[in-house]
């Protein structure tokens, strides 16, 4: 797979680059065989809901990313344990 930044900037990308290789081990290789693009879009639909409502994050206290956003933007204050 292609880097997603510039040349040069691989810091720049490395959540980009993680994000890539979760979301190819964790449904495209196992959720496969794909039928067709329209299975392909749904499946990647239900990822990214479930990828930023429902997944517990570790580096964030045991809280979804969504839910660890919505804590920041009303406390203001740095929330990592």
């Amino acid at each position: 797979m292609a880097s997603v930044g510039s040349r040069g900037d691989s810091y720049d990308n490395a959540l980009a680059e993680a994000f890539n290789s979760l979301f190819k081990a964790e449904l495209i290789r196992n959720r496969g065989p794909w039928t067709g693009i329209n299975n392909v879009e749904i499946a990647v639909a239900e990822y990214i809901d479930w990828f930023n409502q429902r997944r517990l994050h570790g580096e964030l206290g045991h809280v979804p990313p969504a839910e660890f956003e919505a804590l920041y933007a009303t406390s203001g204050d740095s929330l990592i344990p």
